[in-house]
């Protein structure tokens, strides 16, 4: 399995395929996991926590992607549900 920093290098870099919305959260989950742990260094905690906020923002631009796609223009001009 691969670490947050290792998903985050590697989706910015074009090294693996894009995450799917399912795998970012569970790499979120995993970030949180690892800042639950009492035993983790300060800058350590930090450097998850940046990762963690780039993870997230992936989620939600897939999100947007998806909402964009769920809606659709009417021939009047008006924004419907898909």
């Amino acid at each position: 399995m691969f670490s947050v920093a290792q998903a985050v290098e590697r989706c910015e870099y074009g090294v693996e395929e894009e995450l799917t919305l399912e795998q970012t959260f569970d790499r979120l989950e995993t970030a949180i996991e690892r800042l639950e742990d009492e035993e983790i260094s300060l800058e350590e905690s930090f450097q998850i926590y940046q990762e963690g906020m780039k993870l997230i923002q992936a989620c939600n631009s897939k999100i947007d992607k998806v909402e964009k796609e769920v809606l659709k223009i009417s021939e009047n001009g008006e924004l419907a549900e898909f």
